[in-house]
């Protein structure tokens, strides 16, 4: 089987994995950027599966696997949320920081240092795959995709969320985040392997996962703050139904 681990890539994150919760650490545009994708993922679960919406813990039945978790800031919201939650990530040190934080929580989340066809081998399956700000840091994105289709049940769902590839984005998502403003170390990420959405809904339709959503989020720099939009320039969500 090929592996979609990106040692390289791997190796950037461990480097800095101690700052995962650290709000104005080398994390805070993600620690900014949370609570608006947060909100949208709740919202598609919750009416994908019909559940209550005016629950703070709607998620009781519900099994959902984080890949490329990082420190956990996806993972500890929706354990809060009851739902059984494993999170996985390649980076051992990512896993650590993850397991400790969870810990001093009081939260109960399945932590493992893996990757999604390592998982995907043992033949579990969740209601909700979440590959958040991933699928460009891996190394065959194919491969990627087939093993969230793999780990998806029967009329699940699986959230993709990432970069399009534009000039816009290069010069919004990768110059001036890096360079200019300097949100996130230089090297981040690589323009080049950022996706448009119609090469993801491509891959995935070819595993049997159906476009249900599409989605943008926009950044307002004026009053520092994130929003749902139309525009897929930069950064999109994606949400498939798998068949």
């Amino acid at each position: 089987m090929t592996s979609t681990i990106n040692q390289q890539e791997v190796e950037k994150f461990s480097r800095i994995a101690e700052e995962w919760w650290d709000e104005s650490g080398k994390f805070k545009p993600l620690h900014k950027f949370n609570p608006i994708r947060i909100s949208f993922i709740r919202k598609e679960i919750v009416n994908h599966f019909k559940l209550d919406e005016n629950s703070i813990t709607p998620f009781t039945n519900i099994k959902i696997v984080d890949i490329g978790c990082g420190g956990g800031l996806v993972a500890e919201p929706f354990c809060k949320m009851n739902a059984s939650v494993t999170a996985i990530d390649a980076s051992d040190k990512n896993i650590a920081v993850a397991k400790i934080h969870a810990e001093k929580s009081g939260l109960k989340i399945n932590y493992l240092n893996t990757s999604a066809e390592n998982l995907a081998k043992n033949n579990e399956k969740f209601d909700v795959v979440l590959a958040l700000e991933v699928i460009e840091h891996v190394d065959n994105v194919e491969e990627f995709i087939k093993s969230c289709s793999s780990l998806v049940k029967p009329n699940g769902i699986v959230f993709v969320a990432t970069m399009n590839r534009n000039l816009k984005s290069l010069a919004l998502a990768k110059i001036a985040v890096e360079y200019v403003l300097k949100w996130l170390p230089k090297g981040t990420h690589d323009w080049k392997k950022f996706l448009k959405p119609s090469e993801i809904n491509n891959l995935a339709n070819s595993y049997n996962l159906s476009l249900k959503t599409l989605r943008g989020f926009h950044y307002n720099i004026f009053n520092d703050s994130w929003s749902e939009s139309e525009n897929l320039d930069v950064n999109y969500i994606a949400v498939f139904n798998k068949k």
